[in-house]
């Protein structure tokens, strides 16, 4: 088996500095491993280390966080078994998650009827790492997926993209959009992409994801100024379509390793409003998520 090539999350993650409200959910999380079990797509961008069920639960614990979102990462490509053992795991603990699955059009009716029993609420598209699927992979299966009420969750830099709009008014159900649109922070709010983007949040059918901002930083540690503006004006935008995620265990990270402490932290900094914050990890994604 391949040696990982990417380093372990911090093994030590500290409580937030304010207590999380009640039935706060991480909305973005991955778990990954043991690589003799669970093997990993041969087109990868990297090799993880276990990151097992047990470790993340006790982030959660950590954190404060009661509910919790588990997302296919691009290293499985289509193949959800570690995925959906996750979930059935964290059933069987009495724990209430969610997961979202990479799939195609070859996928079964009676998959995607299993997925759903265990807790999946939605596909995931990649255009940043191999492994994953992307909109024209997805295509047809949309339609499939619309009946029982999943939404489509896209990991992508809006930026790249000329009229973000018709890209995503092409499926006619709720999309997601990863780490407030992954743009680095150096092209600025106003790149077109990302001005798409705010738009698109005023429609209803489009969330985002307020994770991930040492992704997208120049800077090397928290707190994230540069990353200030982007995450305010989604929130002031349309805060009821805003949710979080913790990112664990922050795969192909650009930057340092952070405490995941530090992550909740630059969340409660930049969120002053309880009743915002309340919507953010717990109102949302109990709509999102059909909690």
């Amino acid at each position: 088996m391949l040696e990982p090539d990417i380093p372990t999350p911090d093994p030590h993650p500290r409580p937030p500095v304010r207590r999380l409200p009640q039935g706060a959910c991480d909305c973005h999380a991955h778990i990954f491993g043991p690589g003799t079990h669970y093997p990993y797509h041969p087109e990868r961008n990297y090799t993880p280390p276990d990151a097992s069920l047990a470790s993340y639960q006790h982030l959660l614990s950590v954190l404060g966080f009661e509910r919790a979102v588990l997302v296919q990462p691009s290293v499985y490509g289509t193949d959800n078994r570690r995925l959906a053992d996750g979930l059935r795991q964290a059933r069987d603990k009495g724990l209430d998650w969610r997961g979202i699955a990479v799939l195609d059009s070859t996928v079964s009716d009676a998959d995607i009827a299993q997925l759903h029993e265990l807790g999946v609420r939605g596909i995931r598209i990649n255009l940043l790492f191999k492994g994953g699927v992307d909109f024209d992979s997805i295509a047809s299966l949309s339609e499939r997926i619309k009946e029982w009420g999943w939404h489509l969750q896209c990991l992508i830099d809006v930026s790249d993209f000329s009229d973000l709009s018709s890209t995503l008014q092409r499926f006619n159900l709720p999309k997601v959009i990863d780490h407030m649109g992954h743009v680095p922070t150096h092209k600025g709010i106003n790149t077109p992409g990302f001005q798409q983007l705010l738009s698109d949040l005023d429609k209803g059918d489009t969330w985002v994801k307020i994770s991930g901002p040492n992704r997208v930083t120049s800077q090397a540690h928290a707190p994230y100024h540069d990353v200030d503006p982007f995450l305010t004006a989604l929130v002031e935008r349309n805060e009821e379509r805003c949710v979080f995620g913790t990112d664990w265990p922050h795969v192909q990270l650009p930057g340092p390793m952070p405490n995941d402490g530090d992550l909740i932290d630059e969340l409660l900094r930049l969120v002053g409003s309880q009743e915002t914050l309340e919507k953010i990890l717990a109102r949302n994604p109990e709509q999102l998520y059909g909690f």
